[in-house]
């Protein structure tokens, strides 16, 4: 018998491309109407809520005075705003200091509620969809709350120093909706690829997975970037993209250990 491998025979695809994404949207659509996921959905909404109830109370009035003291020393904001006040429309600064504050403030609170989701929500989202659909998929991952923690942490952690740093790039055109997209398909596809996949597969498996479907968790990342620029979805995306990376990431980890069992067979 030949020793065990994880290389793709070659009828056997190392992804399942965009069907295996269409798959797990429609999959994941259908998990989200389940009961258990609806009520699943309060958890991180009202964590994100709270989480921006208590930012904009307590750090509303400190960041706009300093936002508009520093604004006073932009020389093209001081520039654009006396030529708008001259032409007679409207002061750039009574605008841009509450606009900056708010893109500032309320993306902590929807980092938040995505690390909730993939820290707390994501066990019950995984024990959901594997009940169901993977009862053959074993759980071989190891220190899967640890590895969680610390994913959403650095996630979390870059996404907020990335947004915060590229912000004044949001002046150019169309730069605030590219860098808004860009930022929220990190999160989403750095944060949930570990948490659908750390307690079913092994440390070995969950490297093959992410190096190997890179490009599809990306893509997942993406699509809820898009969605997540629809305010209405805040209420329900952290559970819905748990439930996406969870269908997709299993789907890969069933596929990855049939090839196994393949090349495990004597020849």
């Amino acid at each position: 018998m030949p020793p065990t491998s994880y290389s793709t025979p070659p009828f056997a695809p190392a992804s399942a491309g965009t069907a295996g994404i269409w798959q797990a949207f429609k999959r994941a659509a259908v998990s989200q109407c389940h009961p258990a996921m609806l009520f699943a959905v309060l958890l991180p909404f009202l964590i994100a809520l709270v989480g921006a109830i208590l930012l904009l109370w307590f750090c509303w009035t400190p960041l706009t005075d300093w936002l508009r003291d520093e604004a006073s020393t932009w020389s093209v904001v001081n520039d654009v705003d006396q030529w708008l006040v001259a032409v007679g429309l409207f002061s750039l600064k009574v605008y841009l200091v509450p606009v900056a504050a708010a893109a500032i403030l309320l993306p902590v609170s929807g980092i938040l509620g995505l690390a909730i989701a993939a820290v707390f929500v994501m066990p019950l989202v995984l024990r959901h969809v594997s009940q169901r659909e993977y009862a053959d998929v074993g759980k071989q991952g190891k220190f899967g709350t640890a590895v969680s923690i610390w994913n959403a942490g650095w996630v979390s952690v870059v996404f907020a120093l990335g947004w915060l740093l590229t912000l004044p790039l949001w002046l150019v055109p169309p730069m605030a909706v590219l860098l808004s997209i860009f930022w929220w398909a990190f999160a989403f596809s750095r944060m949930m690829r570990v948490d659908a996949i750390v307690e079913h597969a092994s440390p070995a498996e969950r490297r093959i997975l992410l190096r190997r479907h890179n490009v599809g968790f990306w893509v997942l990342g993406l699509l809820c970037s898009l969605i997540n620029l629809l305010p209405p979805a805040w209420v329900f995306l952290p559970v819905f993209s748990a439930l996406l990376f969870a269908h997709y990431g299993l789907d890969a980890l069933q596929r990855l250990r049939q090839e196994k069992v393949i090349e495990m067979t004597p020849r």
